[in-house]
């Protein structure tokens, strides 16, 4: 299964595999649209290693390959 990661709005928004995934006003991240765990673990693993590296200006699209 692959899992695709868009930005929609940078430190805001994101569209995993559909689903649309945001920051709510306590800084936690909310989808109102039922996420599987494989697409919690992958939009965790790109808020690591894309969200808060502050190397990165623009984000960009990934793709999660899952086994």
């Amino acid at each position: 299964m692959n899992i695709t990661i868009l930005p929609l709005e940078d430190h805001k928004r994101y569209n995993v595999n559909g689903h649309t995934v945001y920051k709510d006003q306590n800084g936690r991240w909310e989808s109102k649209t039922g996420m599987s765990t494989m697409e919690w673990n992958a939009f965790r693993n790109y808020e690591n290693t894309v969200i808060n590296n502050p190397r990165f200006k623009k984000h960009t699209k990934s793709t999660f390959k899952t086994k």
